[in-house]
């Protein structure tokens, strides 16, 4: 019993006579993360004063102050380690860092790559919160982006949540990066008609319609070909960009024109078939 009693008691002031040999180094260390705790909310606070001037997305200015922290307590968290535990070098520990963040790489490729794109998407802003953009088939009004992916709500009510790396790799159409978008539709009138009479019918049909902005941009009709059985005019003009202007406008225009060209008596022709026959039709009457 005795025996036991002195052998704890030597094990306990070897492990008193440890931490008090270390102590220093510990208090080094402790006040090493409290510094590195105190730079890292600074970094957030500056980031966030920073961004804000800069009118930088929220979403931006969020992972600007994430990556500053995690830097900062990688420095701060390896200074620690080192003052504790002296064998531990910097080149070992980065070392050891280095080969982990390989392995975590090639772990982790298609979410770190989306991070990335995120990044880039949001630093370069070829699109904002609530523009029409469409890419790969997917069409819609982005309504939210972040570090991972996008999300664009369709217009028929679908949201697609998009990875960031296929709006980032591939082409995005961003349709209402104006506020004004071009749109074309073709007329055709008969071949019996006055093309120059139907050339002003049109244009002003078309100039009377309330979503067209002929005060930007003119309203420009040109005769484009010679169809089966009409002469078919290209009308373009110009309204809103958002999908719900380009179809109203484009209803309100057709109608329009087609209530002008009936008003003036020119006729709009269904297609037309000749059939040529080599040799005479026998006819039989069939008497009741």
């Amino acid at each position: 019993m005795e025996e036991a009693i002195a052998y704890l008691n030597t094990q306990w002031s070897a492990v008193v006579k440890g931490v008090s040999d270390i102590l220093p180094e510990l208090v080094a260390a402790l006040a090493v993360i409290a510094l590195t705790w105190g730079l890292s909310r600074f970094a957030k606070m500056i980031i966030a004063r920073l961004g804000g001037r800069m009118h930088l997305r929220s979403n931006l200015i969020e992972v600007l102050s994430m990556l500053a922290s995690v830097g900062l307590w990688l420095i701060g968290t390896l200074i620690a380690v080192t003052l504790v535990f002296p064998s531990i070098t910097p080149a070992k520990a980065l070392t050891t860092l280095g080969l982990g963040s390989v392995a975590i790489g090639f772990a982790f490729k298609d979410t770190f790559e989306n991070f990335l794109a995120g990044i880039l998407i949001l630093l370069r802003e070829p699109f904002a919160l609530g523009d029409f953009v469409e890419c790969e088939d997917i069409e819609g009004q982005v309504e939210k982006i972040t570090i991972r992916d996008t999300h664009i709500r369709q217009t028929d009510g679908q949201l697609v949540v998009v990875p960031n790396h296929m709006l980032f790799q591939n082409p995005v159409t961003v349709r209402t990066s104006r506020d004004l978008r071009r749109i074309t539709v073709i007329c055709g009138v008969a071949y019996g008609e006055d093309i120059d009479i139907a050339r002003d019918v049109i244009s002003k049909a078309v100039r009377n319609v309330d979503t067209v902005r002929d005060d930007v941009k003119d309203v420009q009709i040109f005769a484009t070909n010679f169809g089966a059985s009409s002469v078919d005019f290209e009308v373009t003009w110009w309204t809103g960009s958002k999908p719900i202007d380009v179809r109203q406008s484009r209803d309100q225009v057709i109608a329009a024109v087609k209530r002008a060209l009936d008003d003036k008596g020119i006729e709009i022709p269904f297609p037309y078939r000749t059939l040529t026959v080599n040799e005479p039709i026998p006819v039989t009457q069939v008497s009741e």
